[in-house]
């Protein structure tokens, strides 16, 4: 999986955490209003492929590719490489091993659960949720002021828009400044 562009330019300038009032380059359907919103899942990004489990992996330039390592891209922004590493039988990997099943389909997943990014999703157990199965936000607004508003208070890392022909956006509260659940800001 590709790294999902930002909906909004980031601030290189100045805070690079925030993003500016201005469509990133490639995300202007997104504002036209096509595709639909899901809700983003905080965890870690994994995927199944012919019964086998792989976590996702960012390199910096300059990095060692692990064994097994499959590339998938590039992000000039970040300057990172990002693949696939096998999950293996280390004490690192040791939750994806007990989210898994070896009968879960093929197909892309967040790792959840509570050793897991400090378990913001609530889970109980360590679990795989699929990218496909995460909610759609019918009402989520498209403009970066309407957008911001309709992120305060809400209990959810962000938001990845679908375009049919399977291009990407995302945006999180984190891009606003604003933290899971505030009210104000």
């Amino acid at each position: 999986m590709n790294k999902i562009p930002t909906m909004f330019e980031r601030d290189w300038n100045g805070d690079r955490s925030r993003v500016l009032n201005q469509i990133h380059a490639g995300c202007e359907w997104v504002a036209a209003g096509e595709g639909i919103a899901t809700r983003k899942i905080d965890g870690t990004c994994v995927m199944v492929r012919d019964g086998r489990l792989y976590k996702r992996r960012e390199l910096r330039d300059g990095d060692v590719y692990p064994v097994g390592f499959e590339k998938v891209g590039y992000d000039d922004e970040t300057k990172k490489t990002v693949g696939w590493v096998p999950v293996g039988d280390g004490p690192e990997d040791k939750y994806h091993r007990e989210a898994f099943n070896p009968g879960t389909p093929d197909g892309t997943y967040e790792l959840v659960g509570p050793k897991v990014q400090g378990n913001p999703e609530h889970y109980e157990s360590n679990s795989l949720v699929s990218h496909q199965e995460t909610g759609v936000f019918e009402d989520a607004p498209r403009t970066y002021e309407e957008l911001k508003a309709w992120m305060v208070g809400r209990d959810i890392e962000g938001i990845v828009f679908h375009h049919p022909d399977g291009r990407m956006a995302k945006i999180k509260l984190r891009d606003f400044g604003i933290k899971r659940g505030q009210v104000a800001i």
